[in-house]
């Protein structure tokens, strides 16, 4: 049987084809060249259909829209939305265990030898945490949305550049489970981005160890989660009890949409809302 050329597979792939239609085989050169002829029309006009959906009516990317709602439904559980600054200095880096020649620090866009692009929100929530842990009763809520950077193999997962959402809550009251406040958090979020269907698995995180991730019912990891007391607290100086959880927008995206590239939900002059540009 003939499958598809790789020029064909990549194709069909930009075009958002299923992947029965890409495995599919065929008996003769010609069987598959007008298949594929024709597959590639209809995609296109669908692909047509929802620009012209998208530019008539939402007029915005999914990922956007999904920010909206899942700052809206933080800030109605009382979580104060914050903006740091995207250049970060090395020393706060460090202070997260982030060290020359670590796995981490080989991921890190730097800009000089004191500088680079913030390739994680934790490190400026940190310093909310000291600095709002002076000024507010607790417990004490926030949380930032904003890109990130890194030096990452590029894939259907993965990108340089790319959108976190970190949310903080700082002296949760005794009495209360750590974890279950998180599970309670997580589901703001999830709940806010429309999927249902996830669950918690145990994972090795280089910055903070052992960690809770929330995945989604295709195995993708949506967020890590982190409790305090945690042994980097020391070098912030941070001593109350706090839970934390980073989500990856473009992810979300991708589960919210069934979409399986993360190029197609995130920034890109290729896609736009997972629309195929180049037609």
């Amino acid at each position: 049987m003939i499958a598809y050329t790789e020029e064909q597979i990549r194709r069909l792939n930009e075009l958002g084809a299923d992947s029965a239609d890409i495995e599919k085989t065929f008996e003769t050169n010609q069987q598959r060249n007008t298949f594929f002829q024709q597959k590639e029309k209809e995609l296109v006009d669908f692909q047509q259909k929802r620009l012209k959906d998208l530019c008539e009516n939402e007029r915005r990317p999914h990922i956007l829209t999904l920010e909206e709602k899942i700052a809206a439904a933080l800030r109605s559980e009382g979580f104060l939305q914050v903006h740091t600054p995207i250049i970060m200095t090395k020393k706060r880096l460090e202070k997260m265990g982030v060290f020359k020649g670590s796995i981490m620090e080989k991921q890190v866009f730097w800009i000089d030898e004191r500088r680079c692009l913030r390739p994680m929100l934790a490190p400026n929530l940190y310093e909310y945490m000291i600095e709002l842990g002076k000024l507010r009763p607790r417990p004490i809520r926030f949380f930032e949305i904003g890109p990130c950077f890194r030096r990452e193999t590029q894939g259907q997962k993965h990108s340089n550049e790319f959108t976190m959402l970190n949310l903080v809550e700082m002296g949760v009251p005794e009495g209360i489970d750590l974890r279950e406040q998180l599970l309670k958090w997580g589901r703001v979020v999830l709940d806010a981005a429309g999927i249902s269907d996830w669950k918690l698995a145990s994972e090795d995180s280089t910055v903070y160890g052992e960690t809770d991730d929330f995945v989604d019912k295709n195995g993708m990891e949506l967020g890590s989660s982190a409790i305090g007391p945690h042994p980097l607290d020391a070098e912030w100086g941070v001593t109350d009890n706090w839970v934390g959880i980073g989500f990856g927008m473009e992810r979300l995206t991708m589960s919210a949409t069934d979409e399986n590239n993360l190029a197609k939900a995130g920034r890109s002059l290729t896609y736009i809302d997972g629309i195929r540009l180049h037609l």
